[in-house]
């Protein structure tokens, strides 16, 4: 092999390996990126997902207490209900225990 074949080769040789060298800069660049993507996105989710939680909380307390309040103005309304039967049976009940202690 004469010495221009053999520099020649070793310059292909050189621009091989520094195209793989190259490469594989590159793809440990597109891996870091990718990886610092993918954190990223994560932690996009995650925030996101704490918020849309949030938000479910304060519905489901919201909700709570309108049926709380709801509950309450029932309760209010039977007891009102059931005061004023009583107050009509008051009179009655007061005559019934007069009578029981005078005839005895």
């Amino acid at each position: 092999m004469s010495l221009e074949a053999i520099e020649k080769v070793t310059e292909v040789e050189r621009k091989d390996r520094e195209r793989k060298s190259a490469a594989e800069a590159d793809a440990k660049q597109i891996i870091a990126d990718a990886e610092r993507a993918g954190l990223a996105l994560l932690e996009q989710v995650r925030a996101d997902a704490a918020q849309n939680n949030k938000a479910l909380v304060q519905q489901a307390e919201e909700r709570a207490a309108e049926r709380s309040a709801q509950i309450g103005r029932a309760a209010e309304e039977t007891a009102a209900a059931l005061r004023e039967e009583a107050a009509k049976h008051l009179e009655a009940a007061a005559e019934f225990i007069v009578g029981r202690v005078v005839k005895d």
